[in-house]
């Protein structure tokens, strides 16, 4: 495969063009760019195409983010609460006035639709950094009263977050995480996931020029046993937020113990949409296809789908009928509903569970292996949308996360509540639930018993910024947003005072 195409003239060093749009490729530390003796090659999953060769960090660079995110911590924790979010609005204001070239480069970098990131995800960048800076100013707790005394709760900056992000949604997950840490006075060092590090490195561009202090923010690039290894084992960090994987969490629960540094952590799921048989099935079916969006690379997807028996045929029309007319294809096309998946070592494993499925006697009713002709160059990581039947409640395919676009179908008998229950909390999972039903009653009989962080009914995807959100389960450690995110990225304190005591009482 080619090599990135060279830096055109003009362009500083270290600069990689995606999509027109000029991308530096350093670290971003203490308010400067920082090189690495070595690269690492970042590719579009689109077409295989290599986009640029981007710093490597190790134990080198992370000690100084964190240095640098531990110098500039006393300035920033002290800066008014007024100061800090006004200046999360500027950073707010950047993303908003560079949304196009944020959006190109992403798509280019994840494969997600520019579609998509045109109209809800880079608005929804810029709302994470408005919510919580207004969430900041409005941030307080009534004081009450013990035996005549005051007591007092306020929020304390905790001091520098490394936060660790995924590929499948980078900038959105990545502000969901620095906007309320910067909020709450904390300072940052952001490691995003290795396969998508591009809108990052823009989005350090954008703090330095909204006037965010040097070192506020620092960003960290690299594989995660060079360079989040070194960030999480760190004794100065005091906070860590972590999206991605189970066995991923275990090494940085073990390297955060020496330190007692506390640790949020959203680690996906297995997430069941529940069909009864009193649903508008035209909306359940919908409610199922949109568990494709994104490749089906969506932490919160509902993949196990659970059909009432006696209704299994006429929803599974609907479905069919409705993922027929996707269409899959390259995802800066305005008419595509699917794109590719993130890697090529992802389709294979994403392939491995259907395969493993299919010769355990499982039956894919649709797709059920790698799309192909797709693309320009043979590299692009497409895999068909597959629905898979016949399997067991204990399967692989049932059980683990596949992270593809890939769903599985099982039902249950009409009216029991208890089995339909069951199999929805038959996982180590507790995401998220979803639930497709038409009377009031029976639906939130059967969602107050779901083992979820959140549960949908009748709908997916409305998340409020100011909702709790974290997992059950192994799907996670924590809850943030709203004051939750306060709690985590601070240390409450309760001040009591007595009523006596005083000089200066009248």
């Amino acid at each position: 495969m080619a090599p990135p195409a060279p830096t055109p003239p003009g362009l500083p060093p270290h600069t990689a063009t995606i999509a027109t749009v000029p991308v530096d490729t350093r670290h971003w530390i203490a308010g400067t760019r920082v090189t690495s003796p070595a690269t690492f090659t970042d590719h579009s999953p689109i077409d295989g195409a290599p986009l640029a060769e981007i710093a490597r960090g190790t134990a080198t660079e992370a000690r100084a983010a964190v240095a640098a995110a531990a110098a500039a911590f006393p300035g920033w924790a002290a800066t008014p609460p007024a100061e800090r979010a006004a200046l999360l609005h500027a950073v707010a204001d950047g993303v908003d006035a560079r949304a196009e070239e944020l959006a190109a480069v992403e798509t280019a970098d994840n494969g997600a639709l520019l579609r998509s990131h045109r109209r809800g995800v880079l608005p929804r960048v810029a709302h994470n950094f408005r919510y919580f800076a207004d969430r900041l100013l409005a941030l307080s707790h009534a004081d009450f009263g013990t035996r005549g005394h005051t007591n007092h709760v306020s929020w304390d900056p905790a001091g520098p977050a490394v936060l660790i992000t995924p590929w499948n949604a980078p900038l959105m997950l990545s502000s969901w995480k620095i906007a309320p840490a910067l909020a709450a006075g904390s300072t940052v060092v952001l490691k995003p996931a290795e396969w998508t590090p591009l809108t990052a490195s823009l989005l350090a561009d954008m703090t330095h020029e909204a006037g965010l202090p040097p070192g506020v923010f620092n960003v960290v690039q690299g594989y995660g046993d060079e360079a989040g290894a070194p960030l999480t084992a760190h004794p100065d960090v005091r906070r860590i937020s972590f999206t991605g994987s189970v066995p991923t969490a275990h090494r940085i629960a073990e390297a955060a113990a020496a330190h007692l540094i506390p640790c949020s952590f959203e680690l996906g799921g297995k997430s069941p949409l529940l069909v009864l048989a009193d649903a508008d099935l035209d909306l359940a079916a919908d409610l199922a296809v949109e568990q494709y969006d994104n490749a089906g690379q969506v932490c919160l997807a509902a993949t196990r789908i659970l059909v009432e028996k006696s209704v299994r045929d006429a929803f599974l029309g609907r479905f069919l009928d409705r993922v027929a007319k996707l269409r899959q294809g390259d995802p800066r096309d305005e008419t595509t509903d699917i794109g590719p998946s993130i890697h090529p070592r992802h389709v294979e494993r994403v392939d491995g569970f259907v395969r493993r499925a299919l010769a355990a006697g499982a039956t894919a009713l649709i797709g059920g292996a790698p799309a192909t002709g797709l693309s320009d160059a043979s590299g692009g990581n497409y895999y068909l949308p597959t629905l898979v039947t016949d399997v067991d409640q204990d399967s692989e395919i049932v059980q683990e996360e596949v992270f593809g676009p890939v769903l599985t179908l099982q039902t249950f008998p009409d009216g029991d509540e208890d089995e339909a229950v069951r199999l929805a909390n038959g996982t180590r999972f507790g995401l998220a639930a979803t639930l497709a039903a038409g009377n009031r009653e029976r639906a939130a009989r059967i969602g107050a018993r779901l083992v979820a962080g959140t549960v949908w009914v009748n709908c997916f995807y409305v998340r409020d910024l100011s909702a709790p959100f974290g997992g059950s389960r192994r799907s996670g450690i924590g809850r943030e947003g709203g004051d939750w995110s306060f709690d985590f990225y601070c240390d409450l304190k309760n001040t009591v005072t007595a009523p006596k005591g005083w000089s200066d009482h009248e």
